[in-house]
């Protein structure tokens, strides 16, 4: 069943939205070498508390952080913890959740630390730029193979592969609903796009092979080449006049400045 919201609540689920932004545009002061994951977490909690929310992740199916950071070879759902130590030349993709006035707000974004190698600062790019292609397909009357097929030929067109056992999803009251979001598929397939839907667009890219491996910790995924992954994550509603992005990377590259993607 897939819920189309209200004007109203889509409104309240900006909100949510927005929160997440400013929680990562937070978190962007901090991120550099020599800080661990977990204080990382504990700055996000903190903040999202502070404005009146509770982290939609801690908890979420027994996940034991506010955050998902992910360094490097990780793709997704890495576990905030004392002993991951950012270094020099590391990238860390941040995956944040908002319970606020009873919708879930969701995004993600691939932090550099501090000077990153060039082919890896293109694959965070690529990532990210795709996001808004699949974006940009968000239209009313399209499905989501449309979006989907954006994402996939623009990040194969630079030699990048897709992630295909992680997608974006539906959201709103609840942080997964309907309809799944693939990062490949075909235009004209899948689920008709209808005002009043709000989904989650999140490439995965990977600057190897597709594959990947599920850890032993039951949550982090990783590359199986071992080769850096890149993640970007938008909340979006569709609308009559187009795709309305809910979510916000601008308070994270207000603090990044030129050091941001």
């Amino acid at each position: 069943m897939i819920y189309l919201k209200t004007d109203e609540e889509i409104e309240l689920m900006y909100q949510a939205n927005q929160l997440v932004g400013k929680t990562l545009g937070e978190l962007a002061k901090h991120i550099a070498p020599g800080v661990t994951t977990l204080q990382l977490d504990k700055i996000a909690e903190e903040f999202i508390r502070d404005h009146g929310a509770t982290p939609a992740f801690l908890g979420y199916n027994g996940f034991p952080g506010s955050l998902c950071t992910s360094i490097n070879d990780q793709v997704v759902h890495g576990i905030p913890s004392s002993k991951a130590i950012l270094k020099e030349g590391d990238i860390i993709s941040v995956d944040c959740g908002t319970h606020l006035n009873g919708f879930v707000g969701d995004s993600a974004y691939t932090f550099c630390v501090g000077e990153v190698a060039p082919e890896v600062k293109a694959l965070l790019k690529a990532t990210k730029e795709s996001l808004y292609q699949g974006i940009q397909s968000a239209v009313e009357g399209k499905r989501i193979g449309d979006i989907s097929n954006a994402v996939q030929t623009y990040c194969e067109s630079k030699g990048y592969s897709v992630v295909r056992e992680l997608v974006g999803h539906g959201i709103g009251k609840n942080m997964h609903e309907e309809p799944e979001v693939p990062n490949y598929g075909r235009r004209g397939y899948g689920p008709l796009l209808r005002s009043g839907m709000c989904i989650c667009i999140e490439p995965m890219i990977n600057m190897g092979k597709r594959n990947v491996v599920f850890e032993n910790d039951g949550w982090t995924v990783r590359t199986k080449d071992r080769m850096c992954s890149a993640h970007f994550e938008h909340c979006i509603a569709i609308r009559p006049d187009g795709p309305r992005i809910l979510s916000s990377f601008e308070f994270i590259e207000t603090n990044l400045g030129s050091n941001a993607i």
